[in-house]
């Protein structure tokens, strides 16, 4: 399950999401489109990711992630493969907006829907090691750079639709819903907590050991609930700007080379994946939530060396606390909401949970190119990312796990 959910991650990561700052600057070179243009096509894609997370959270919930990770990775597909014919800035909207939808459905919120109903104990080691794949898909970026200064975009993006459409169907035949599906438990141990009759007056066919999890409707009413979307949008306003302008700004601002730039994705990278390394020894043993407040303090340093940045030192200094803080903290922060809500609903927390999140995704590049554009340089934009990452640091310390009073009447539907 755990190295699925990594190669469904890894397809996604090499092949666009982690390259696309650099198809960016080749479209931008071909095209003239400006900056804040190109970014808004990053950011109409992550409110559309957003506004689908409700929805993709109960088909998740309802039918099983394998069957929303296929279709996702078939629309992900067809969408590259559209992309390389596009001639205007509306076929570049359409297409970059399917593209973003098969990757929702096809990726994170699907992988991590189901690895955290298969792991408790062990559920940060489960959800660090996935990621890893979408991690080695930016170490490993300089490959799709290689390609795309070689044989040009188009065909980069062709090939690479092929490739997603080959890999679809074996990789999401991996994937199980719950343990309890195929006779299993959460981590492989036998279930040996109290029994149905004394977790609940009104006994269901639920397994005991998800007896006190939270419906969508109750977690939606809990302070840790808007606190820990808050504090995730927060750091994805980081995240996302970094995503889209990470290379243009190393490349067109600080003037290095497209291949040194790819170089510092790898570096952030590997950095990235010390970080996972440690979300998985340090998560099932520490307070996460304590954790993910120290990582944004590594962001906000992080993005004031790269707005400041005069010498190679500085930006691989960014790369190292970005890197190390984006690995720790994006695993801890699923795990945080599963150990909070529990694993029967998360889908749907997640899916709300996202309409907050996506907004921080989208505004971080559009904000950033803008000021690019603007004043012609990120170093306004960047400090304020790393000013709001501050911010992020007390929504997460805000974020304090709930306790679930456990009444006959709270046995609802799963998708309430």
């Amino acid at each position: 399950m755990v190295g699925a959910g990594g190669l469904v991650q890894f397809t996604g990561a090499i092949l666009f999401f982690q390259a696309f700052g650099a198809y960016f600057l080749l479209i931008e070179d071909e095209f003239g489109w400006s900056k804040t243009l190109l970014a808004g096509a990053f950011a109409l894609a992550r409110l559309e990711s957003g506004l689908l997370g409700p929805i993709q959270g109960w088909m998740i919930d309802r039918y099983g992630p394998r069957a929303v990770i296929l279709w996702g990775l078939v629309i992900f597909g067809l969408g590259l493969i559209g992309f390389s014919q596009i001639e205007s800035i509306i076929e570049f909207y359409v297409y970059f907006f399917f593209i973003a939808l098969g990757t929702s459905l096809g990726g994170f919120l699907s992988v991590t829907t189901a690895l955290v109903n298969w792991f408790s104990k062990h559920r940060a080691k489960a959800l660090a090691l996935s990621q890893f794949g979408f991690s080695f898909g930016g170490l490993l970026v300089p490959i799709t750079i290689f390609s795309l200064e070689t044989v040009g975009w188009r065909i980069t993006a062709a090939v690479s639709g092929i490739i997603v459409l080959i890999v679809a169907w074996p990789l999401t035949r991996i994937i199980d819903h719950r343990p309890e599906d195929v006779g299993e438990t959460p981590d492989g141990i036998p279930y040996q907590g109290p029994t149905l009759s004394t977790m609940s007056q009104n006994p269901t066919s639920t397994p005991a050991y998800r007896q006190a999890d939270f419906t969508a409707r109750e977690a939606l009413r809990t302070r840790a609930f808007w606190f820990m979307s808050l504090g995730h949008g927060t750091s994805l306003l980081i995240i996302g700007a970094v995503m889209v302008h990470l290379i243009l700004h190393v490349n067109g601002q600080l003037g290095y080379s497209l291949t040194a730039a790819g170089l510092v994705v790898s570096l952030m990278t590997a950095m990235q994946i010390i970080g996972l390394v440690s979300a998985g020894f340090l998560g099932d043993r520490f307070d996460k939530r304590l954790i993910v407040t120290a990582c944004m303090g590594f962001h906000a340093a992080g993005m004031l060396l790269l707005a400041y940045a005069h010498n190679i030192w500085m930006v691989i200094g960014f790369a190292v606390l970005h890197g190390i803080a984006w690995g720790t903290r994006g695993p801890l922060m699923q795990a945080i909401r599963a150990d909070y809500f529990g694993a029967s609903n998360f889908g749907v927390i997640m899916g709300w949970s996202s309409l907050i999140v996506m907004i921080g995704m989208a505004l971080g590049p559009l904000y950033a190119g803008y000021m690019a554009d603007r004043t012609g340089s990120y170093v306004s934009a960047f400090t304020i990312l790393a000013i709001t990452a501050l911010f992020g640091a007390v929504f997460f310390l805000l974020a304090k796990k709930p306790v679930k009073q456990l009444q006959p009447e709270s046995a609802q539907s799963p998708t309430s």
